[in-house]
């Protein structure tokens, strides 16, 4: 994801800091859905999004969700 130019959305931010607060786990199958205090966030493509981006991370197998250091860093700048 170039930030520069898709920019974070407010979902995505909220998103981010939900992680930071261990309040989240991701699937380890290739859809990456993510679970938020346990439900599913309605935001289907969050997870995959903010995956593919580089921004959360998992393992291979459903888990927390954890972000990464370049999830870190731009959740701080935000």
């Amino acid at each position: 994801m170039n930030t520069a130019a898709n920019p974070l959305s407010h979902r995505d931010r909220a998103v981010l800091r939900a992680v930071a607060a261990g309040r989240c786990e991701i699937s380890g199958t290739a859809d990456r859905a993510l679970v938020v205090d346990g439900r599913f966030l309605s935001d289907q493509f969050a997870g995959p999004r903010l995956a593919a981006a580089g921004l959360i991370a998992s393992g291979s197998h459903t888990g927390p969700a954890r972000l990464t250091a370049s999830g870190e860093a731009l959740l701080a700048a935000a």
